[in-house]
């Protein structure tokens, strides 16, 4: 199951979406984000879907490695769904099971949640798999640097975020190595009550939790030993600069935020 994690790991390539500037991937991702909650009607959220599932067609990469990051995600997206069917009580009622009475409007909610979360998920991935942490790093300070006139430390921020993001991957694979170990010890993590399966997740979050306490302790003092310091004086290996693939980016996002301003206005909202 922990494999299947792949948010913040990223995988090299020339695509497109690899070319762009970390900053306009930032902004539309911002952008794309905002849009997802905005939709109100099928047709809305199917215009920015098919921008979500374009981008990930031009970054060329495979759709397995996409949606494997759905699999963890599965008891989130059900549950959100399913409570849409229970609450949603607007519409005709289809069905009547006991106090299970679901309507053909708390239907049309709950895909309407599930394709909004799966929206979400993969626009939110698609940013760490095309771009390395380092430019990352440096397109968050560059989009945060207006507040370091109001003495913000904009640097640190963004060199904590990142380093946070990075980790994720390596913490995910720390975590099942220490579940196979416990396993081939005899322990039993998948069966059982709830309480007992919990019980034995302690042999792995305690070592879990002393070992992203040390890693976090190297990093530090590697840091340190070799002088590093950010914020003004600080160079950059590359040299950021927006360029047509940017401009047709942000026009295509621009088109998207009209669409769905006007599947908004013309058609009725499904929540």
């Amino acid at each position: 199951m922990f494999r299947d994690i792949t948010i913040g790991r990223f995988f090299p390539g020339e695509s497109f979406v690899h070319r762009l500037d970390p900053r306009s991937k930032i902004l539309v991702v911002f952008a794309a984000l905002i849009l997802i909650f905005l939709c109100r009607n099928f047709y809305a959220l199917g215009l920015v879907f098919l921008f979500v599932l374009t981008g990930v067609l031009i970054s060329r990469l495979s759709f397995k490695l996409i949606f494997s990051g759905l699999k963890t995600l599965y008891i989130i997206i059900a549950i959100t769904s399913l409570l849409q069917l229970f609450y949603n009580k607007q519409g005709e009622v289809l069905f009547t099971w006991g106090f299970f009475a679901p309507t053909d409007k708390g239907v049309a909610a709950a895909v309407f949640m599930a394709v909004r979360i799966c929206s979400l998920i993969l626009i939110s991935s698609l940013l760490t798999y095309t771009t390395s942490p380092t430019l990352l790093t440096d397109a968050l300070e560059r989009l945060l640097s207006p507040l370091a006139k109001l003495k913000v430390p904009v640097h640190t921020l963004a060199m904590m975020m990142t380093i946070a993001l990075r980790f994720i991957p390596t913490l995910v694979d720390e975590t099942d190595r220490l579940m196979s170990a416990q396993k081939a010890r005899g322990a039993d993590m998948e069966t059982g009550p709830l309480h007992r399966r919990a019980k034995a997740m302690i042999p792995v979050l305690v070592p879990l939790f002393v070992n992203a306490f040390r890693r976090a302790f190297e990093l530090a003092y590697a840091m340190e030993c070799r002088c590093y310091h950010g914020g003004d004086g600080r160079t950059r290996l590359r040299v950021m600069k927006l360029g047509w693939r940017d401009a047709v980016t942000f026009t295509a996002t621009a088109a998207v935020a009209a669409g769905i301003i006007l599947f908004n206005i013309y058609f009725e909202a499904v929540i």
